[in-house]
């Protein structure tokens, strides 16, 4: 019996002659954000029609709160959520005629649905829109519902595909309140995102995907301390204590202007003790003491040789939108987790 939400083992894809996955291992805890990041056609997006049941793997095992992914779909599906880099709410229906319509989709009753319906509209602060046609939506406004209709059904595993791009900031803030509520309820969320700032925000692990396998997984910190160019910096009252210390700490760096130095630290607790320590015995007083760890953009960087920023997560996972993926697609998927396959690409 899995401990994992989502618990990935040995996951190949392949289209044509193209390998997308190839090995893929990933564990995600139950009721904790996990963000997927990785170059243009790293595999991200694959990997989230595969754990939704929208692709069947070559290969490997992919399990979602015990359940496979190939052998027992059906039991998947009624515990999932997904939602796809683009809207897919209808804009022939108001927002609360899109949200009645998946709780029809999701066979809950009339009643259960127009309950879930009005609960859902008040969480995502749509209810005075809730009758309006989507066409006085912004692009916020509409990803919300796209997210609210996604929790019809209350799934206690959510899919994220890129669910903030191409929204303004206090949007993307907006999402992000939602996503740690739900996280504070117990839904277990895997994000992939082209924004790093936001993985750093709401992932409890980041696992980094690239060349079909995943080349990192830890903490936000944990996998900063992976990459060089961390350090201390120290400043002093006087030049007399800047020499001594410049002596004293093997590999700093001076600046006089600033009676400062500049110290190599991996960012963790034990490295700072260690300068801290040394200073001590030799009664050095400091000033001032800052850490600079380097930041998602520099591990990305480093793991993938990518380039960041927008390339970070869009583009294609390659062949994932092609008639290949048709066939392999269960048809009352659709009804069962909410997404928008059409266009979709990571």
């Amino acid at each position: 019996m899995t401990t994992s939400a989502i618990d990935v083992r040995g996951l190949r894809k392949s289209y044509g002659g193209t390998t997308v996955l190839d090995g893929v291992d990933l564990a995600v805890a139950p009721g904790t954000v996990t963000a997927l990041l990785g170059p243009n056609g790293a595999g991200k997006t694959t990997t989230v029609h595969i754990l939704s049941t929208l692709v069947r793997p070559d290969g490997g095992t992919a399990l979602v709160n015990g359940s496979d992914v190939v052998h027992d779909p059906g039991a998947v599906r009624a515990m999932i959520g997904l939602t796809g880099q683009f809207s897919a709410v209808d804009g022939l229906l108001t927002g609360e005629e899109n949200l009645l319509l998946m709780g029809r989709l999701r066979h809950l009753g009339a009643k259960r649905a127009r309950t879930r319906t009005a609960e859902l509209l008040e969480q995502f602060d749509l209810v005075e829109a809730a009758r309006k046609p989507l066409a006085t939506y912004s692009g916020g406004m509409k990803r919300r519902l796209d997210l609210a209709m996604t929790l019809v059904a209350t799934p206690s595993v959510i899919f994220l595909d890129e669910p903030t791009t191409g929204l303004d900031p206090r949007s993307r803030h907006t999402m992000w309140e939602i996503v740690r509520s739900l996280v504070a309820d117990g839904t277990t969320v895997l994000l992939t995102t082209q924004y790093l700032d936001e993985a750093d925000e709401l992932a409890d692990r980041i696992a980094v995907l690239d060349g079909g396998r995943i080349v990192a997984d830890g903490t936000p910190d944990e996998l900063k301390r992976l990459v060089p160019g961390g350090h201390l910096r120290l400043r002093f009252g006087d030049a007399a204590t800047l020499d001594i210390a410049s002596r004293l700490l093997d590999g700093s760096i001076r600046d006089d202007a600033d009676l400062a130095l500049t110290v190599p630290s991996d960012g963790g607790v034990g490295s700072l003790r260690a300068v801290l320590d040394r200073l001590d015995q030799a009664q050095l007083e400091v000033d001032d003491l800052s850490i600079h760890t380097p930041d998602l953009d520099d591990v990305f960087f480093a793991l993938t040789g990518a380039t960041t920023g927008a390339g970070v997560g869009a583009g294609a996972d390659a062949g994932a939108a092609g008639s290949a993926d048709i066939e392999s697609v269960d048809a009352p998927a659709a009804a069962h987790a909410h997404t928008s396959t059409k266009g979709t690409r990571s």
